[in-house]
Order: C-alpha cells, then sequence, then structure tokens
C-alpha cells in the first residue's frame, strides 16, 4: 500500500509539472507552494525522475530528442541560447558530429556533465544577446541562434580563427551556407558587433567560403 500510495502522489505530481520538459525547485514551489524536497530524492531513486544538475529535474519517461536537448541547455543555465558549433551542426553547415550543446551566456563560461547529455556555454557581452529564434516545444520555448547569429558568434568566440586555410578548416557546406544564409542580414549582424577585428575576419571567412 505504500509503494502504491508514493506510486500515485507522483502521477499527481507529474500531472501538476506537465508543462514543464525540464523543472527547477523554483518552478516546484509555484505549481506547489507546499512540498517536500526529499520527495523528490525518493522519486528519484525509484526511477522516477531524473536530475539533470543540481536543482534541476525532467521526468525520466520523456524523450530526450534534439529539441529537449536544446530546452534543457536554456533552462539550466539562463540566460543562454544554443548556438556555435551544435547552431552550426543544426543547420548543415558543417559535417562534424557534436558531442555537447554548445550555448552562449552572458554570465561565465561553464560546462555540465549531465544525466542526460553535456552542455558548455561561452561568454558573450549582454550587448550581444540577440539574434536567437524562439521554436514551440511544448508548453514551452526554445532558444537558438539565427543562421547568421551562429556563425557570428562562432566567428567571435573563436577569434584565433584568422586566415583563409583557418575557414577552410571548418569545411562548412556551402550548398547549404548559401541557402540559410541572408548575406544583408549577416552584414547587419556583423556591423551590429561593433569589433572592427571581427569585420575583418568576418570578410575573409565570406571571401574563403563563397569563393
Amino acid at each position: 500500500m505504500y509503494l502504491y500510495g508514493i506510486k500515485m502522489q507522483f502521477i499527481d505530481f507529474q500531472n501538476k509539472l506537465s508543462a514543464y520538459a525540464v523543472f527547477s525547485l523554483k518552478d516546484v514551489s509555484k505549481v506547489i507552494p507546499v512540498f517536500n524536497r526529499i520527495q523528490l530524492d525518493r522519486w528519484e531513486n525509484k526511477g522516477y525522475l531524473k536530475k539533470v544538475k543540481r536543482g534541476f529535474y525532467c521526468f525520466s519517461s520523456l524523450n530526450f530528442t534534439q529539441d529537449f536537448l536544446f530546452y534543457t541547455a536554456n533552462k539550466i543555465y539562463a540566460p543562454s541560447y544554443v548556438s556555435l558549433e551544435m547552431a552550426l551542426k543544426h543547420y548543415g553547415f558543417i559535417p562534424e558530429e557534436i558531442f555537447q550543446i554548445t550555448s552562449v551566456s552572458t554570465k561565465k563560461a561553464t560546462s555540465f556533465e549531465t544525466s542526460v547529455g553535456n552542455f558548455s556555454y561561452r561568454l558573450i557581452k549582454t550587448s550581444l544577446y540577440w539574434g536567437y529564434r524562439l521554436v514551440d516545444f511544448g508548453q514551452q520555448k526554445l532558444l537558438i541562434a539565427e543562421p547568421e547569429k551562429a556563425v557570428l558568434d562562432y566567428l567571435y568566440v573563436n577569434s584565433k580563427l584568422k586566415t583563409a586555410d583557418d575557414f577552410l578548416g571548418m569545411r562548412i557546406n556551402v550548398d547549404e551556407f548559401r541557402m540559410s544564409i541572408n548575406l544583408d542580414k549577416f552584414q547587419q549582424y556583423l556591423k551590429a558587433f561593433d569589433n572592427y577585428q571581427l569585420s575583418k575576419r568576418a570578410k575573409i571567412f565570406l571571401t574563403t567560403i563563397l569563393a
């Protein structure tokens, strides 16, 4: 009877938190103001929940799709949006398999190895936190860089990439790049960075891959 009661409590909890693919302790307190946090540990031990990182959980029954991982990246370290290598891969610009979800954030650079995947974050200035899309994910939204911003974010944080050989080494899929990148928007976004060195490098990048 005890196990049955715990199971029923969990089903009620799951129904109340159903809007959240990943939820924090703060989310729980919003939905259930009086809640014993120890119960989360019990449910985790029974396999009902996964602890993503300290203070964040998800339901074990979820499918850990790419969108789920993108949303998780946004959720566990905010503000952030998916960008850099993972976004370049998502848009078909690079051939390599990417084994962690890469994002940019206005908080310090960090990384997490979690029960659902690995996540890394690079620092950008608050003034550069724009150029992302809001994508529907269940009842929530996930944030991923637009193609143009993903490329510029990547060039911005990888300032060692300067020469034509460096950019050829990225092995950009030129056909996908031409189909997805709006060059006018790319130039507008580049101007908004207001970074002379980045502008020089971006010009070499475009000249090299679009030659």
